[in-house]
């Protein structure tokens, strides 16, 4: 795989990225469907393997157990250089106690450094926002983080699911104190999920901001025939939260995902994930695997040149909806 550069920034990033929400202990955390530790390193190796070495988690993931599962990773089979390494603050970590959430100071200090001691490092590459925070000055955020990566604990910074004008908000705060920018956006994007479009697709573009989307197969929606359910989907609860307001709509695009996917002799997942792939914002989907077929699957979307014609045989059932998943 050719790396991209992740925005306007020096990073390098595969262009996919391995979402490891999908590993972590048993009983740790609200994902009944995570592979256990020794079931996840296989998934590591081959992503290794394909060429995706950008690996993204998140303190709360299996409450920090998914975070122990990518350090034990890079140890058993790669070098720490030889990955770059995601993660995100915001999140309850620590239930009913002070300041055991949020992007506060003290909440960001306190959990850089839990997070680096579960990963087994001294830095991580990309340190996101998990989510806004009402609750704290925007101020005290991006000074914390600015001084986060002065401490050579993190590389650059990113943030995840916002509206375009806190996203903006943040950005201006970083540069009129001259603190450290945001380089990347994690939000929500998909071929039944395409609200971000309007607002912040278009600021990250003009702003030199990599765009790394979570969910780009609708939480496996768009990777199996319309009615069909998984162990996951049945599970988590975010899935049973979206993709409920335009059924109509996401079931015309799953169907026609599915018949791109018969007229190419590819899987489903490969013309979903090549459409997003293909969008002008995109740097690199992430992309959940708890199968061998799903790394093989993303892999082989970069090699899918879908014509002018697919892509908007896959784009016009679409529906505008509430943006969801914040």
């Amino acid at each position: 795989m050719d790396f991209k550069k992740l925005g306007g920034s020096g990073l390098d990033v595969s262009p996919v990225i391995l979402g490891c929400m999908s590993y972590g202990e048993s009983g740790r955390g609200p994902h009944p469907w995570t592979l256990e530790p020794a079931d996840s390193l296989p998934f590591f190796k081959q992503a290794l393997e394909l060429g995706i070495t950008t690996w993204d988690t998140a303190n709360m993931y299996s409450a920090g157990s998914s975070e122990e599962i990518v350090g034990d990773a890079i140890r058993t089979l790669t070098k720490r250089e030889e990955v770059v390494i995601a993660t995100k603050v915001y999140q309850e970590m620590r239930p009913g106690k002070p300041n055991g959430r949020g992007l506060s100071r003290v909440a960001i200090m306190t959990e850089i450094d839990a997070s680096l001691k579960r990963l087994g490092t001294d830095y991580v590459d990309l340190y996101q926002t998990h989510r806004w925070d009402p609750h704290t000055p925007i101020e005290e955020t991006m000074e914390a983080l600015h001084d986060v990566v002065k401490a050579g604990k993190a590389r650059y910074i990113g943030a995840s699911s916002m509206w375009a004008w806190q996203f903006s908000k943040a950005q201006y705060t970083a540069d009129l104190h001259g603190w450290t920018r945001f380089v990347s956006m994690q939000d929500q994007y998909s071929l039944i999920s395409r609200e971000e479009e309007r607002e912040m697709h278009p600021l990250c573009v003009d702003q030199g901001v990599g765009v790394i989307p979570w969910s780009p197969l609708a939480r496996g929606t768009l990777a199996r025939p319309w009615g069909e359910s998984t162990n996951r989907a049945e599970t988590d609860l975010v899935s049973q939260r979206l993709y409920k307001q335009q059924e109509a709509s996401d079931h015309a695009v799953v169907d026609a995902v599915g018949a791109i996917a018969d007229e190419r002799g590819v899987a489903r997942a490969q013309v979903a994930l090549a459409w997003v792939i293909q969008q002008p914002a995109i740097t690199a989907p992430i992309v959940g695997a708890t199968k061998p077929h799903h790394l093989t699957d993303a892999a082989a979307a970069l090699e899918l040149d879908l014509t002018p014609d697919e892509l908007d045989r896959l784009a016009a059932p679409y529906a505008p909806r509430d943006a969801e998943g914040f």
